[in-house]
């Protein structure tokens, strides 16, 4: 059972990217999405990154909150 606290911080620790409030900035800033495409698809993802996204919106798994708020952030 996932215990953890479900925040971007500990999304992009899970994605195995730098977490810092300053990264995460950078990141959304630098990574936009059009509408037509969809967040698992999105090129800047590894294909474990990808498959984690898209598992976890899938199985409407405790992640799928803070990823539907990353995914309206890269809009």
């Amino acid at each position: 059972m996932d215990t953890s606290q479900h925040n971007m911080s500990n999304l992009f620790m899970q994605l195995g990217l730098d977490n810092e409030p300053e990264a995460i900035k950078r990141f959304i800033g630098r990574h936009k999405l059009p509408a037509e495409v969809a967040l698992a698809d999105a090129p800047f993802w590894n294909q474990a990154q990808a498959s984690f996204i898209r598992e976890s919106l899938k199985e409407d798994a405790d992640w799928a909150e803070i990823i539907d708020e990353l995914n309206t952030q890269l809009r």
